[in-house]
């Protein structure tokens, strides 16, 4: 019987020290996403974005998701990555059609959808289409 109270207690061990050696690593990369966002860094902007609106490694929070998804979306220059451009655009365009961290608003939401719309991505252009038939 101590044979498998100590077999239990070294795996409880071994569990909790991979627990903690996980959450370190996942506080690591949001600091790095975090440094590279802040230096104008669209994919690292979309990602916090994702992770806020999603609550994936912090708190679920609309606002910050848009505040992040603003900044890719905003940036439309050569130095922004595409995809990461009209993803943040559709986000926001789903953001203020859903009234997400934003107040709600269908002009905005389509301005936005039109947008992600024209840097290519199909499901923007679906989304204009559907406002634009309301």
């Amino acid at each position: 019987m101590i044979l498998l109270h100590t077999s239990l207690t070294s795996k409880t061990t071994l569990f909790l020290t991979a627990a903690i050696l996980s959450v370190s690593a996942l506080a690591a990369d949001f600091n790095q996403t975090q440094y590279l966002a802040d230096q104008a860094d669209a994919k690292a902007q979309y990602s916090l974005g994702l992770a806020y609106y999603n609550g994936q490694g912090v708190r679920q929070d609309y606002s910050k998701a848009a505040k992040w998804y603003q900044k890719v979306a905003n940036q439309g220059d050569a130095d922004a990555d595409a995809d990461a451009d009209a993803d943040a655009q559709y986000m926001l365009g789903l953001m203020y059609d859903q009234g997400e961290g934003v107040r709600q608003n269908n002009a905005t939401a389509k301005e936005w959808f039109g947008k992600s719309c024209n840097n290519g991505l199909q499901v923007g252009c679906n989304k204009f289409q559907q406002l634009n038939a309301k």
